[in-house]
C-alpha cells in the first residue's frame, strides 16, 4: 500500500473500531442506583427497570439466597449450573437460586447467542428446561458458525414443545436484549471478573469444585439457624 491507501485504511479502522466502541457503551446501563445489597438478593420487578424477572429455583423469601452468575458456553459452568440447581431443588424450602446472565464473548462467542435462547425460551414458561438442555449439549453448538448454531436451538425449541414463530421473534426482541444487559450491568457493578461465580447470603464462594456448592449452602443455613437435616424434608 502507498501512503494514501494506508491513510484511508487507517480512517477506515478507526471509524469500525469506534462504532463498536460506541456500540458497546450504548448497551451498558446505568445501574449505579443499585446497591450492592440489593443486587446480591432476589430483585423484584421495579428495581430490574421493567425487564423480564428474575429466574429462581426454590424459596425466595428463605433464609439462604444463592446468586449465579452464568456463561453456557463456558466449561466450567456446565459442571457447576447442574449441581447449584440440585442443591436448591435439595433444600428449596429455604433456599433460593437465583441465574443471571454473563456471557463473556471474547472467550465464548456464542454464549450471548445462547443467553437469549433460554430467555426467549422463559418467555414460554420454559427457562430452565432451555437452560439444563444448553449445558448438557454445551458441545453441540458451542463451536457452531451462525447458521449451524440457529438449527440447533431451534431444535431445542422444538423439543420443549414451544411455539417456534414466537420463539424466533423473542430472540431478539427488546425485552431479551434488556435482560441480558441488565444482568451483565449488575454483575460488573459486582466486579465479577469470570464464571461461574457465585455469591451465598452476599458472600462470594471460593469454588475449589462443585460440591463446595452444597457445602457452602450448609454453612449458610447453620449461620441462619436452620437445621440442615430438618432443611432437607
Amino acid at each position: 500500500m502507498n501512503g494514501k491507501t494506508w491513510a484511508i485504511f487507517a480512517i477506515v479502522v478507526a471509524a469500525v473500531v469506534g462504532g463498536m466502541i460506541y456500540l458497546s457503551t450504548q448497551n451498558r446501563l446505568n445501574v449505579s442506583d443499585i446497591s450492592r445489597d440489593a443486587a446480591l438478593r432476589v430483585m423484584p420487578a421495579e428495581a430490574r427497570t421493567g425487564d423480564i424477572g428474575e429466574h429462581t429455583i426454590g424459596n425466595t423469601n428463605g433464609k439462604v439466597v444463592m446468586i449465579e452468575y452464568g456463561d453456557y458456553q463456558c466449561p466450567g459452568c456446565r459442571t457447576a449450573a447442574p449441581e447449584a440447581k440440585r442443591v436448591a431443588e435439595k433444600y428449596k424450602d429455604h433456599v433460593a437460586l437465583v441465574f443471571r446472565n454473563y456471557p463473556i464473548p471474547s472467550l465464548h462467542p456464542n454464549a450471548r447467542a445462547a443467553a437469549a435462547v433460554a430467555e426467549a425460551a422463559g418467555l414460554q414458561g420454559k427457562f430452565w428446561e432451555m437452560h439444563d438442555l444448553l449445558y448438557t449439549n454445551q458441545g453441540a453448538w458451542s463451536n457452531a458458525r451462525a447458521k449451524e448454531r440457529t438449527d440447533v436451538f431451534s431444535g431445542y425449541a422444538k423439543q420443549l414443545g414451544l411455539n417456534v414463530d414466537k420463539f424466533n421473534a423473542d430472540l431478539a426482541s427488546g425485552a431479551v436484549t434488556k435482560k441480558i444487559d441488565f444482568d451483565v450491568a449488575v454483575g460488573r457493578q459486582l466486579q465479577i471478573d469470570g464464571t461461574p461465580t457465585f455469591f451465598i447470603n452476599g458472600n462470594k464462594l471460593n469454588l475449589g469444585d462443585a460440591s463446595s456448592i452444597e457445602n457452602a449452602v450448609k454453612d449458610a443455613l447453620k449461620k441462619a439457624g436452620v437445621a440442615v437435616d430438618k432443611a432437607k424434608s
